[in-house]
């Protein structure tokens, strides 16, 4: 199971829901760093120094510091979804369709209604 670190915005539901899956889901409260303001790409080092992939809802500045460096653990954009269990169904089955998360964008984005 893959290993995330789930930015400041990111649901918690999501997050349970991932954990109950078998996922090991860190995020930014429970790392000390909440409602610091920290920029985008201190979050990124900080999952890296963690060996975490990035779980946002924070596209385009994600998305970015891919494309300026890949040297990271994995970054997965989402679009949000109310629905809790399929939100988190839909990453599972990107995540765990990879042999490696390490240097790849990954986009989860929510189904056409």
């Amino acid at each position: 199971m893959a290993r995330f670190y789930a930015d400041e915005q990111f649901p918690f539901p999501v997050v349970e829901h991932l954990r109950n899956s078998g996922h090991d889901v860190l995020t930014v409260r429970e790392a000390g760093k909440a409602n610091q303001s920290i920029p985008d790409d201190q979050v990124l080092a900080f999952a890296v120094s963690q060996e975490r992939a990035i779980l946002t809802i924070n596209r385009d500045d994600f998305i970015s510091l891919h494309r300026r460096d890949d040297k990271h653990f994995g970054i997965i954009v989402c679009t949000n979804n109310r629905n809790w269990e399929q939100f988190a169904a839909r990453i599972d089955k990107a995540v765990t369709a990879e042999e490696s998360l390490q240097g790849k964008l990954i986009r989860v984005v929510r189904p056409v209604t």
